[in-house]
């Protein structure tokens, strides 16, 4: 029995802690060529998440979970000492305080770690070389797009979403290695490919493969030129973006090796409304084989073939409601599985954001449902609400 009661009690609870924030951060120059900026930013989530289980015995939740956790927490350092060269670092902590997680060495419960660390070489914004530990330049959704601005509360289920997990090889979304990329005809389109180490560990791994990835996009209107883009604009751009991304590793996979290999199509639409609003919204297709992760309350295993839709849109209303702006939002997932006698997953919800001052300092809330199309002893139902406050500068 869902004791929705009590969420009213934690979004109360959880308003009492918001401050006045601002995103600006402390740039700092040293002199004409060296320069940076130093940010911090983070999350505090309240969770509840209804009894279930899934088909990984650890992942069964006997009861249902209030949870309390600091979803994100990042200091992060940028800069340049030339103009042909810069770095950037994300030293972050993630899920601190979340029921029954614990892994200290990728800064998951406890713990701090480098998130994000890299080193780019630029001879020109057409052809850029940057090394360290970065997104993959895959998909759109945790490819490209900064959780500091997403349009949902989270990440896609199977994209690095909190009750879910990534389908593909990373270390919490990140992989290290080396990518080649820019912006081409006048930064409407942009390229990136990535050379890295994928999944390490021997048994999947033993030769030690490496991982090759890619991503190019086109933008039609408003030129997307960053490393980071955001997934709603707030009605400061308007974007229609087209991508493709592809990656793939040799693994292996029980008694057989094989080639992970997956690729997806995505388009993303953001226009202002001559009311003040603003109107958003994503697709994509992603195709895999041979998956290379679990995910976590759906049927998809190891080595399985399988396709994941993904849909989101949200409407920014014109004006202020009350000190904020408010952003209704709706998602949903379907997480197919391309084998006899196993079931696709559904994963739908809807949301609001509350901007108090653009994606840094936000109130959010997201009503989610895992549906599975034929619930089993291991894989189950599951519905998750998820309240958070976002402060930064």
């Amino acid at each position: 029995m869902i004791r929705l009661c009590k969420i009213p009690i934690m979004v109360l609870i959880l308003i009492c802690f918001i401050g006045s924030f601002s995103w600006a951060g402390f740039k700092f120059k040293i002199n004409d060529s060296t320069k940076g900026e130093i940010d911090f930013w983070t999350q505090a989530w309240y969770q509840y998440a209804e009894k279930a289980s899934d088909s990984n015995g650890d992942n069964i939740l006997d009861e249902d979970v209030n949870d309390f956790m600091i979803r994100r927490a990042y200091f992060s350092i940028s800069g340049e000492s030339t103009p042909y060269l810069s770095f950037f670092t994300h030293i972050a902590a993630d899920r601190i305080g979340q029921n029954n997680l614990n892994d200290s060495s990728l800064g998951l419960g406890s713990g701090v770690a480098f998130r994000d660390l890299w080193i780019t070489l630029k001879p020109s914004d057409a052809l850029k070389l940057q090394v360290g530990r970065m997104y993959v330049p895959f998909t759109r959704n945790y490819g490209t797009t900064s959780t500091k601005s997403l349009l949902t509360t989270d990440l896609d289920w199977a994209q690095g979403g909190i009750r879910g997990n990534i389908f593909y090889p990373s270390k919490v979304g990140r992989d290290d290695g080396a990518t080649l990329w820019g912006n081409l005809m006048e930064d409407k389109f942009q390229y990136r490919f990535m050379v890295g180490e994928g999944v390490e560990n021997t048994s999947q791994n033993p030769d030690d493969n490496l991982r090759f990835a890619g991503r190019i996009s086109a933008n039609f209107f408003d030129a997307e030129t960053g490393w980071f883009n955001q997934g709603t604009y707030l009605g400061k751009k308007r974007i229609l973006a087209i991508g493709f991304g592809a990656d793939s590793q040799e693994l292996v996979f029980g008694s057989r090796t094989d080639d992970y290999l997956a690729w997806t199509v995505d388009v993303h639409y953001d226009q202002p409304l001559s009311n003040g609003g603003a109107i958003t919204a994503e697709a994509a297709y992603i195709d895999i084989e041979n998956v290379a992760n679990s995910i976590k309350y759906t049927q998809l295993v190891p080595g399985d073939n399988g396709s994941i839709v993904s849909l989101k849109a949200g409407y920014l209303f014109p004006g202020n409601f009350g000190i904020g702006r408010l952003q209704p939002f709706a998602h949903y997932e379907l997480i197919n599985v391309d084998k006899t006698g196993k079931d696709d997953t559904q994963v739908y919800g809807l949301g609001l954001n509350y901007f108090f001052k653009g994606h840094a300092n936000k109130l959010s809330l997201d009503i989610s449902n895992v549906d599975q199309e034929q619930e089993t002893i291991s894989v189950q139902d599951h519905f998750v609400v998820t309240v958070q406050i976002a402060a930064g500068f």
